[in-house]
């Protein structure tokens, strides 16, 4: 084959023809070989493509190929998924993961016989016509089932189903029920031809308002795997039986402790600290952070390594978790428990007077944990304890129990306190004081908890308290994460980063123009790092609108990824992180272990030369499945938010806006979250202008204004907890503002009639 001939790194308008003009797939590989890149041209050629994303020219699609921004590559496989009154077939890519809705393409067929019917799945060739797609099928492929996730209702004796997504337009008569009956949600297949569309019920999953069926709809909805096939489960309860072997550092006479949530499903980590005797670390300190030794069990190859690659990461619901690993061990022989022996891999670290580090090494050990501790249980006992040595102080008198109430006891951890708690806490209070000096970024969002009763049913919606405790195991995480991709480095062996890079100039332009709507000022000039934005939150103080500054600064952030090659992890202010400490839960953290196992000769289960070789496409691929996962996180919290409000409906809630845009604005419930809409249609019979650069609508009679950040009283007028939907309206009702509906407005303007947008206008930049 001839070589390519060296053109160097091409440019934007180069890149765009070339994706465009190619017959086949168009990823960064193909367009480096195509211009004949060579070393450093091609971590260029990754900056350039990313630059080209951000700027909105070009898009993903699965592969990681490129294609032009809201384009379809030139030849793909589609699926019809509706076909019209008119016969008209219509389809959407079969994969489709580039940002951007999913597109719809009109298929163009040669022949009225044998029409496309839904299913159908085809190789065509595709071509943008005016503002559409259309599609010219090639090759008939083997058909699928367009399954749709739905309830059942009837009407007339006649069952129905109604689909979740928003984009079903029709409900669709049942042909078979499969068992189900009306009001149950159902998984169906959809099949046949105009007019003769009909579902047939594929699975029956409950009732969708039972709590417990909002994690399934995510579940199902997101074609999440969530039942381990036969010979997976086996295959981990051959290996949970697997002796722990001979050449293990022996830990088990250190009080190691796991100190996690309440309610964990696994214990990944476990942590011991001590002051360091060495005359050549003077002041400093010496600790342990043991992992589940996972890559002991799940060996590349087996059929566990497979199911865990294809899910990428544990799921985890307020309900439910739906873990990575079998429950044999995820939830056993992987999870450190008090009093049982159990394989880990071991980080030793060494930890300097001023925080930093100084040294690590990592070995495969055997641990027996003194205990498994929740979060709470060792904030009380440390608070208990520090309480106990004020008094002690303030009185001058020792630190006799006898001097404690029952209340500042050591919450029942007896000795544990001062072996293990007391140092980890000194030993933290260093590492916290070197992040400090590091300033990454500091975003103090609250997370909404969940709490369930033994039915599955919600006894509360809260924010999630923030504890040093927290902070305290985030900080020995975050140094382990540290010490094994730098340590791989030393070796010079493969390691999956954990990649955050910096903001592109396009979010920091964005960023400014919506600070400048609250009169903060922000630089572009400077040379932009975490304590920027830090600085930024520390001049807004305590304002009413602090949180949507927040949380707009949390947009402005790229989204994090795993990859081979090193960008550094913005957001933590480090130059080399890589995952470590969840291998239960996480791929990249079980690729890492594998990758130590090989580079330090510490036995069976390391990084193969067939995953050395594909560590690009291993990250590309489980980055995808986290997002996935962090999608289903997300809505299932917003459906239990909005079954926890139904019953609340018709109150008045103390709310924040949350976006604006020329349809209405989002509104969040203050300390419960769960964003609502105020569509503008309820606002009133006056026209308001929209606002871009302010992100504001004003009433143009009543110069009534709703902006983003703005805190208000409405009323809760509808809570879907089947899509997690809530809708508010004004307190006094809907369009309780303004001039009745179809009449004149007070500069003789015509009401526009609900459900037309027009009495919108716009103001700021041309859309």
């Amino acid at each position: 084959m001839p070589k390519t001939k060296h053109i160097g790194l091409p440019s934007k308008k180069q890149i765009l023809e070339f994706i465009t003009t190619s017959e086949t797939a168009a990823g960064k590989r193909e367009i480096a070989k195509a211009f004949g890149l060579q070393g450093n041209e091609k971590i260029l050629l990754k900056a350039l493509l990313k630059d080209m994303a951000d700027e909105g020219l070009i898009d993903s699609a699965p592969g990681r190929a490129f294609h032009k921004m809201g384009g379809i590559p030139k030849v793909t496989v589609l699926r019809v998924t509706d076909v019209d009154e008119d016969g008209q077939a219509w389809a959407v890519p079969e994969r489709w993961e580039a940002s951007g809705p999913e597109p719809r393409l009109r298929v163009k067929e040669k022949s009225r016989k044998g029409a496309m019917g839904i299913g159908d799945r085809f190789l065509a060739r595709t071509e943008e016509a005016g503002r559409g797609w259309i599609a010219h099928p090639m090759k008939q492929l083997a058909k699928g089932s367009e399954l749709m996730m739905g309830v059942l209702h009837d009407e007339g004796g006649t069952l129905w189903l109604k689909g979740l997504d928003k984009k079903e337009r029709r409900d669709v008569p049942v042909s078979d029920a499969g068992g189900a009956g009306a009001g149950d949600l159902v998984m169906a297949e959809k099949t046949g031809r105009p007019p003769r569309i009909t579902a047939r019920v594929t699975e029956k999953l409950g009732d969708p308002f039972e709590p417990r069926s909002f994690s399934l709809i995510a579940i199902h909805k997101l074609g999440i795997p969530h039942v381990f096939d036969v010979d997976v489960i086996e295959d981990a309860e051959r290996v949970a039986k697997l002796d722990l072997g001979q050449n293990r550092e022996d830990l088990r006479h250190l009080p190691i402790v796991a100190i996690d949530p309440a309610d964990a499903r696994d214990h990944d980590d476990a942590v011991w600290a001590a002051p360091d005797d060495d005359p050549k670390n003077p002041g400093g300190w010496k600790a342990i952070v043991a992992i589940a030794d996972v890559s002991f069990y799940v060996r590349p190859g087996s059929a566990i390594d497979r199911e865990a690659k294809k899910r990428g990461n544990s799921v985890y619901f307020p309900d439910r978790v739906v873990p990575m690993l079998p429950e044999s061990l995820s939830a056993d022989m992987c999870s450190l428990k008090q009093g049982v022996d159990r394989a880990a891999m071991a980080c030793h670290l060494t930890i300097a007077a001023d925080g930093t580090l100084k040294g690590w090494r990592f070995t495969r050990a055997i641990v027996r944990l003194a205990a498994n501790i929740a979060y709470e249980d060792a904030q009380a006992a440390i608070d208990a304890h520090h309480l106990r040595l004020s008094r002690a102080q303030s009185r001058d008198v020792g630190t006799d129990r006898d001097d404690v109430s029952p209340a500042l006891d050591t919450n029942g951890l007896g000795d544990l306190l001062e072996t293990a708690l007391v140092p980890l806490w000194a030993c933290w209070k260093l590492l916290f004081a070197a992040r400090e000096k590091r300033a990454p970024l500091d975003l103090d969002l609250p997370e909404r908890k969940i709490s369930l009763d033994e039915m599955g049913r919600i006894l509360s919606v809260a924010p999630r308290e923030r504890l040093d405790a927290h902070k305290l195991i985030e900080d020995y995480m975050i140094a382990a994460n540290v010490a094994a991709a730098k340590a791989l480095e030393g070796k010079k062996a493969p390691v999956m980063y954990r990649v955050h890079e910096p903001p592109s100039r396009e979010k920091l332009v964005a960023l400014k123009e919506y600070l400048k709507t609250f009169e903060v000022e922000f630089a572009l000039g400077q040379v932009v790092r975490p304590d920027t934005f830090n600085h930024v939150i520390r001049r807004v103080g305590d304002a009413d609108f602090k949180p949507q500054i927040m949380e707009q600064i949390l947009r402005t952030q790229t989204q994090a990824y795993y990859a081979p090659i090193n960008q550094g992890h913005f957001g933590l202010a480090l130059g080399s992180y890589g995952h470590f400490t969840s291998p239960i839960r996480r791929y990249a953290d079980l690729i890492v272990h594998r990758s130590l196992v090989t580079a330090f000769g510490l036995g069976e289960g390391g990084l193969t030369a067939d995953e050395a070789s594909r560590m690009e496409p291993i990250g590309e691929m489980i980055s995808t499945l986290e997002r996935r996962a962090m999608e289903a996180e997300r809505d299932t919290t917003d459906r239990y938010v909005a079954a926890y409000l139904s019953e609340r409906v018709g109150q008045i809630m103390d709310v924040r806006i949350t976006g604006v845009q020329n349809f209405g604005f989002f509104a969040t419930v203050e300390g419960l979250g769960g964003d609502g809409i105020v569509p503008v249609r309820d606002l009133g019979g006056e026209y308001f202008r929209y606002d871009e650069a302010t992100h504001s609508l004003t009433g143009e009679d009543t110069q009534t204004r709703y902006a983003s950040g703005q805190r208000l009283q409405l009323r809760l007028a509808e809570a879907n907890p089947v899509n997690g939907a809530l809708r508010f309206e004004l307190p006094e009702g809907k369009g309780a503002a303004g001039p009745p509906r179809g009449g004149k407005g007070k500069h003789g303007r015509p009401i526009i009639h609900r459900g037309r947008p027009a009495n919108i206008r716009h103001q700021g930049r041309k859309r």
